[in-house]
This record gives C-alpha cells, sequence and structure tokens, in this order.
C-alpha cells in the first residue's frame, strides 16, 4: 500500500442505496470495508421514493423494516393526462419512504456491521496505480485500495462520467409537500402517476404524511419554460388532478431539488477493475419505480460475485443480462411519454386494456429468478481478508 495514503482492503465510494448493500454484504463474508459518504448527514435526493416488493425484501434481509420508519404502503397507481385519469390495482404491494431517512437508516446499520463509514469525503479523483486504486478527497488525506466499487450516484467523478444513454435529454426536479387533509386522504394507498408537455412525474406519500412530488422533463422544454415557478404553473394548467392535489398544499422545501442529464437507459460495462453499482451500473427511467430495487439488487450481486472470486467484467456482463430487457422497454416508454402522440395516447390505451400498467410493471422489473436469497444462503462468513 502507499505511504502517502490512508490504506484499505476494499474501498466504496458512495453511501446510498447499492453502496450501503454491498457493505453490508461484504462486511457479512468477513471483508474489511471503508465507505466514502460525500455528505456528512441525512439528506434528500431527488428520486420517486417508490420501493418495490424485491427492494423492500432485499432491505428486510439486512434487518430494515421501512414500515418502523414510517413507510406509507402503495396499492393502487393513478394515471392522469390532461382531464384523463386512470387508475388499476398494482400486481404487488409497494412502499414509500423518503431517501433522507431509508439512506440513514442504511448507513447506520453498515456502521453497526463493523465497516468504517467516513462522511463528508468529497471524492475528486481516482486512479489507477500498480495495482491499487487511489482515491483523492477534497481537503483531506487521499486512500488507496486494492478494490474499489464505485457506488456515487447520480453523481459522476470527473474522467469516470457514465455514457449519456439513448435517453439523457432530462432534468429531474422534487419537491416535498404538505397537502391539505382531504387531499392527502384522497392520494392515500395510491401512487399518482401525470403526464404533461415535455414530462411526466409522480407524487405519493411518504413518512410524516408529506406528500413527494418527484418529476423530469426534457431540457428544451424548461429552458423554453423558464424555471421551476413557471414548470410548476404549467405543469398545473395542464392537469386538473395534480393542480387539484397542491391547491391549498405547502411545501416543504425552501426550494426544490434538481438533477440534470439524467442517462436513462444506461447500463454500464466498464473495463479496469471497477466494479460499478447503483445508478453507476444501470438507470432505468422513474416512472417504472424500480430504480431502489435495482441498487439494491446491484450491490448485493457485486458482492456475492466478488466473495465468490468473479471479475467486475463479470458482474458487469451478468447484471447486464438480467436488466437489458426491463431497461430496455421502460426507455422506450418513457420517449414515448414525454412526446405528444404519448401523452395523448397513454390515458385512451390504459382505458381500453387496463391490465397494461400491470403488465407494464411486471416486464420493467428485476427478474424473479435474479433476485438473490437472504445473506445467510449466499455468503459464507470468513476471516477477514486484504484480498
Amino acid at each position: 500500500m502507499s505511504s502517502s495514503a490512508r490504506d484499505t482492503a476494499h474501498l466504496v465510494i458512495g453511501g446510498g442505496l447499492a453502496g450501503s448493500m454491498l457493505a453490508l454484504r461484504l462486511a457479512a463474508a468477513g471483508r474489511e470495508v471503508t465507505l466514502l459518504e460525500r455528505e456528512r448527514g441525512a439528506h434528500h435526493k431527488v428520486c420517486g421514493e417508490f420501493l418495490s416488493r424485491e427492494a423492500v425484501e432485499y432491505l428486510k434481509q439486512v434487518g430494515i423494516d421501512p414500515l418502523d420508519l414510517g413507510a406509507k404502503t402503495i396499492r393502487f397507481v393513478r394515471l392522469s393526462s390532461g382531464p384523463r385519469v386512470v387508475e388499476t390495482a398494482l400486481p404487488f404491494a409497494a412502499l414509500s419512504l423518503s431517501r433522507s431517512v431509508l439512506d440513514e437508516a442504511l448507513l447506520k446499520r453498515t456502521e453497526e456491521a463493523g465497516c468504517m463509514v467516513v462522511r463528508g469525503a468529497h471524492v475528486e479523483g481516482l486512479a489507477a496505480q500498480g495495482g491499487l486504486w487511489r482515491v483523492d478527497v477534497r481537503g483531506g488525506e487521499p486512500w488507496c485500495a486494492p478494490h474499489l466499487f464505485l457506488a456515487n450516484g447520480k453523481h459522476d467523478l470527473r474522467g469516470w462520467e457514465r455514457t449519456p444513454g439513448p435517453h439523457g435529454d432530462l432534468v429531474g426536479f422534487k419537491m416535498h409537500w404538505q397537502l391539505t387533509e382531504s387531499q392527502t386522504a384522497a392520494l392515500r394507498d395510491s401512487i399518482e402517476l401525470f403526464l404533461f408537455r415535455g414530462g411526466y412525474g409522480g407524487l405519493s406519500l411518504v413518512e410524516g404524511e408529506a406528500a413527494n412530488f418527484c418529476f423530469v422533463v426534457r431540457r428544451a422544454v424548461l429552458r423554453a419554460r423558464g424555471g421551476w415557478t413557471e414548470l410548476l404553473a404549467a405543469i398545473q394548467s395542464e392537469n386538473p388532478l395534480i393542480a387539484g392535489r397542491l391547491r391549498g398544499a405547502t411545501a416543504l422545501w425552501e426550494r426544490p431539488l434538481a438533477v440534470s442529464a439524467i442517462p436513462y437507459g444506461h447500463l454500464a460495462g466498464r473495463p479496469f477493475g471497477l466494479w460499478c453499482v447503483g445508478d453507476q451500473a444501470a438507470v432505468i427511467p422513474s416512472f417504472t419505480g424500480d430504480g431502489m430495487s435495482i441498487a439494491l439488487h446491484s450491490g448485493a450481486l457485486a458482492a456475492q460475485m466478488f466473495v465468490a472470486g468473479q471479475s467486475a467484467d463479470q458482474y458487469h456482463q451478468v447484471l447486464c443480462a438480467q436488466l437489458k430487457r426491463g431497461v430496455g422497454l421502460a426507455t422506450w416508454l418513457s420517449r414515448a411519454m414525454v412526446s405528444g402522440a404519448g401523452r395523448m395516447v397513454a390515458p385512451l390505451g390504459l382505458s381500453l386494456f387496463p391490465g397494461a400498467m400491470s403488465w407494464i410493471a411486471r416486464l420493467t422489473r428485476i427478474p424473479q429468478g435474479a433476485l438473490l436469497p437472504s445473506q445467510e444462503t449466499v455468503l459464507v462468513p470468513q476471516q477477514p481478508s486484504a484480498r
């Protein structure tokens, strides 16, 4: 190891869902793990905050029950475009919980498992040196490790950017609202997907009776509108259901969160021994509600394959094979939804074929046979190793 840097055996960059799941499973296999988290404390992220059945199962495997954290139940999905509204039952029970609460619970669980979690570690550079990875941290000592895992979510590292993806012209926004009592009651047990000119989004309750309002919009449409205020007004003028939900509502934050250039459709295939998990590995359009389950699954799969002695390239091949169909279908549908024709046709088509939403939900999920069982059956604990 380098004398001018702090050394660790396994270094994880990013403390979100994927990074924490990966670290937990490596630690359970007896590995020494250091996790670098950019933020110092709990924080919100641009995310639909939808936990599918698969995501809930992965969380329970590491001792976290979202219901204990205040998660809300989702049993129905409601799609609206203009005056048209279509509703159907989900093919599975789902939950909704803010990333601020969920990520913090996972990070604390990671610390309890014996991992070193370094908060406030803003990674600025990454380079391969003599069989090691050197990671430069703003205002701190660099780290060196023979094994590196990228779990830095939507924030790329300079020089290690993801490919744009086939549908990479979208900007994401998120705001939490306190709805009126009657609108909160009307939204309960449901997630509402809404379409508007150049974009789409979702609205659902999270812990504390807050409503998570999250959407993506084409960059050209955002520029034409002028900004958040004008875009929010345009969405409400186009969509009576959303206008009703937000009437009399109070914004819980001073300003919305935003993220640019979301690479929908991205599937990683990086060389040089880099293990990419979460959004660094695959980015599925948010309307599917499968992003968090993919993050958790990719972290678990990477840990399993690493402990089994397989390579990063082998891991990426397996993950891409598992996700290719779902990500491809979801990306095609997302491109259609932000088009004028798609916005007009979607509600009519779903009203004629009410089972279509359930069909889409099933086809864009991680294949059932790819899901990993509990930790005890996939990893045999070993003594700590520098491997």
